[in-house]
């Protein structure tokens, strides 16, 4: 296993990785709407907060060597359904036209009072 990580997301608050590669497979831990500089976003919009996490995503990939047509299968938490639309405007602008495998789950609370937290399993060459 490999150990990823990058100033240029959110450090993880716990005790795990940003990201962690294994035969070929990287795994991106949850990222929450909190800026590289550790800069909480709680009181953003939802937009605002998915833009965040989706970039704090994203720059763990490019990190690691992927891009994002190397998503393989990506899971959203969102606080209230109502949400996915919003988010999913936002994560096609993100990706184009890659479409990786994707669950949203509407959950009734997140860490800190967030809105969103994103995980994904990508590809490394």
């Amino acid at each position: 296993m490999k150990i990823h990580h990058t100033a240029t997301a959110s450090q993880p608050a716990g005790h795990y990785a940003q990201a962690v590669s294994h035969q070929g497979s990287l795994y991106i831990s949850g990222q929450l709407p909190v800026s590289p500089d550790g800069r909480h976003n709680i009181q953003a919009s939802f937009a605002e907060q998915a833009q965040v996490a989706l970039d704090n995503l994203l720059a763990i990939l490019k990190a690691a060597g992927g891009l994002p047509a190397d998503l393989v299968k990506v899971t959203v938490y969102v606080v209230g359904v109502k949400h996915w639309p919003e988010f999913d405007g936002l994560y096609a602008a993100a990706l184009g036209d890659h479409r990786p495998a994707r669950a949203v789950v509407p959950v009734p609370e997140l860490h800190h009072g967030y809105l969103i937290e994103i995980e994904a399993v990508a590809r490394l060459a």
